[in-house]
Parts: structure tokens; C-alpha cells; sequence
């Protein structure tokens, strides 16, 4: 059984893609990869274990440093060996803790440094050795999150659509020439979710959680499951003519929202 990696896996979506596919996949050996939360990936790591046949470990890296990155992507291969699975979810966090109190240039530069140029590099070189797998019949997977408002015509106002809109439009378009320049050997695809209530989510206040509930058809926040079946739908290795495409996980976009006024 090939093996599954999952970057940021330490919580939010990370973990529950990474239980979702330890479910869907139990034999599978897994990568936790984390950057700074060791606990979180250790807790993801345990509780995925406890009812999973394949062997379940943690690897650290930071995405912002190019020795992190080519260490990854070296080790994850001698670790697993043969990987059916890779799910680029690893991104910077600047909406909670310390970092909620940089400013914008500060903010806009960590994110580009890690969702941008740390996950390009780490695609190509993953995607490389994927490719080189030559699994005919059944290709490998990579997956890649976005964000359904980063699309050229969506948008968001204020500081974090400035931020994450332009941020994540890389990282889709990114996604789509990797698409291009990896076929047919492996499938890359793009998960575009909308209001996912995370830990952001969770603390938003009742101006933030009427908007989301408001502007998805679904009349409800995203769930980090949601996002997970999607990955897990991408990452079935049945779907071999499914490559190139990007799947909005936002409940369906309701266009009558009307925004308050900044």
C-alpha cells in the first residue's frame, strides 16, 4: 500500500484530511508533517493510530526555509517509499496569536514566503519524484488548498482579501501548470474552500458568523470534514481522468449577500 502525506496536519483542516484518509485508506503508511505544533501532530498522529493498520509518524519542517523544504521532500520519500498521496495543505497562520498583531506587510510577506514560494518548491520536487513512480494505471495524487474568493473574478475586501486573495491565486495557478507539466503521470488537483469554521471561525463575532452562514447556500459555516471529503474524493486512486480541476467547498456561493459597509 502506497503511503499519504499530509502538510500541516497538526490540526484544523490538516488533521481531519489526514483522519479522513487514514479512514478511507487504513492500510496506507502516513506522514504527519507539522512546523511548530508538535503536540497537535503528535495528537493527530495518536489518535489516527488507534484504529489504523499502517504506520503513522510525524515530520517536522518549516516551508519558509529551503533546507526544511528539500529535507521534506527527501525524507518524506525514504520514510514512505512509494507515495500515492500528497496533500499540499501546509499555510501560515496569521490571523490568531502573535502574528495577528503584524502588520500588513509583515503578514502579506510570511504568507507568500510559506503558502507560495516554501509549497512551490516543495510541489516541484514532490511532483518530480511522484512522476517518476510511473504508475500508469493508477497515477498519484497532489492536492492543493486554495480559496474560493481568490478566483480573478471574486475577491474580498479588507486587509485578509488583500492578503489571502493574492496569496492562494498563486498557489491555484501554481497548481494548474504543475497540472500541466505533470500529466499523465500525476494528478493535481485544487480544493477552494469557502467560510471554514477553524479555529478563526470559532472566535469570529456575530458580524462574521451571520456573513458566513449568510453567504453560503447551505446557510451554515464550512466544517474542516467538508474539506476533507473532497480530498478524499481527489485523492481516490480511481479517479484517473480527474486532473487540472479546482473544487469549491463553500456551500454553494450566495450572490445576494449584502456586505456591511468598512
Amino acid at each position: 500500500m502506497s503511503g499519504i502525506v499530509v502538510t500541516g496536519a497538526s490540526g484544523g483542516i490538516g488533521r481531519a484530511i489526514a483522519t479522513a484518509l487514514a479512514s478511507a485508506r487504513p492500510d496506507a503508511d502516513m506522514l504527519i508533517h507539522y512546523c511548530r505544533n508538535h503536540d497537535g501532530a503528535a495528537n493527530t498522529a495518536e489518535s489516527i493510530s488507534a484504529n489504523h493498520l499502517g504506520r503513522v509518524e510525524t515530520i517536522q519542517a518549516d516551508l519558509s526555509i529551503a533546507s526544511d523544504v528539500d529535507r521534506l521532500a527527501t525524507n518524506a520519500f525514504a520514510q514512505l517509499g512509494t507515495i500515492a498521496t500528497w496533500i499540499n495543505n501546509a499555510g501560515a497562520d496569521v490571523l490568531t496569536g502573535d502574528a495577528a498583531q503584524w502588520d500588513f506587510e509583515t503578514k502579506l510577506q510570511h504568507l507568500w514566503q510559506v503558502d507560495a514560494v516554501g509549497t512551490f518548491r516543495l510541489a516541484r520536487q514532490v511532483g518530480q519524484r511522484l512522476a517518476n513512480q510511473n504508475d500508469a494505471t493508477k497515477p498519484p495524487s497532489m492536492t492543493f488548498i486554495g480559496w474560493d474568493q481568490a478566483s480573478t473574478s471574486a475577491g474580498m475586501e479588507g486587509d485578509a482579501g488583500m492578503m489571502f486573495g493574492p496569496i492562494k491565486a498563486a498557489v491555484m495557478s501554481f497548481a494548474n501548470g504543475l497540472a500541466q507539466t505533470l500529466a499523465p503521470d500525476v494528478r493535481v488537483n485544487t480544493i477552494a474552500p469557502g467560510w471554514i469554521q477553524t479555529s478563526w471561525g470559532e472566535e469570529a463575532d456575530g458580524y462574521w458568523d451571520q456573513r458566513a452562514k449568510s453567504q453560503a447556500l447551505m446557510r451554515r459555516w464550512g466544517t474542516p470534514q467538508d474539506v476533507a471529503a473532497a480530498a478524499v474524493y481527489l485523492s481516490d486512486s480511481d479517479n484517473t481522468f480527474l486532473t487540472g480541476q479546482t473544487i469549491n467547498v463553500n456551500g454553494g456561493w450566495n450572490r445576494t449577500f449584502v456586505r456591511r459597509d468598512l
